[in-house]
């Protein structure tokens, strides 16, 4: 058996403890998840490629942050909808960040229908919460999200479980219409870990 493939297969208590240690172990995701802490803004979470690349770093022997291009965070604030309102956490998390050697990309999903499909050319529903937004990531395997709750304690939420990502292997979520980022992403993971396996849409 590949030894990068060892928690694959694990019940999911296993998983959920060995991807803990694994963030835990990361000085910038600690950081970034302190940071999000202290902004104590609603329904927030770090999302995404900081998490999994992370886990695929880790269990492949390559130096932390190997291909993380930004640390997703998430919140969900219904109370004011306006770009400026969002502008505003956008900037306070750049400067709370900046010495994080990868940008902070903060998003109120709450927003997300407004620009969307100007953006990407489809139309996406209104969400009604953070954990919501990360259920339609294009890929299963993405979908987890992870935050801090009081006592340093850590929260994960997995919707779709962690085995896809402990086994390197990128599963559509077929939720909405992302083919393309799905086989866009895939492209880009194995062209970095090469362990990956994607399966087709």
């Amino acid at each position: 058996m590949n030894e990068h493939l060892r928690f694959s297969g694990r019940d999911f208590e296993t998983q959920r403890q060995q991807l803990e240690a694994i963030i835990r172990g990361q000085p910038s995701l600690m950081a970034a998840l302190e940071g999000l802490d202290e902004m104590a803004l609603p329904d927030s979470w770090i999302v995404s490629g900081a998490i999994y690349n992370n886990v695929w770093n880790a269990l492949t022997g390559r130096p932390s942050m190997t291909g993380v291009k930004d640390i997703d965070l998430f919140y969900f604030d219904a109370s004011d909808l306006s770009y400026e309102a969002e502008d505003r956490v956008i900037r306070d998390g750049a400067e709370r960040f900046a010495r994080l050697p990868v940008p902070v990309e903060i998003r109120n999903q709450a927003r997300v229908h407004l620009w969307y499909e100007r953006h990407f050319g489809r139309p996406y529903a209104p969400l009604a919460s953070s954990r919501e937004a990360i259920d339609r990531f294009a890929c299963l395997t993405h979908a987890v999200g992870v935050r801090l709750i009081g006592d340093g304690r850590m929260e994960i939420y997995a919707p779709y479980g962690l085995d896809d990502m402990f086994s390197f292997r990128l599963v559509p979520n077929r939720k909405l219409d992302n083919r393309e980022t799905h086989e866009t992403k895939g492209a880009r993971a194995v062209s970095i870990w090469p362990e990956v396996t994607v399966v087709p849409w």
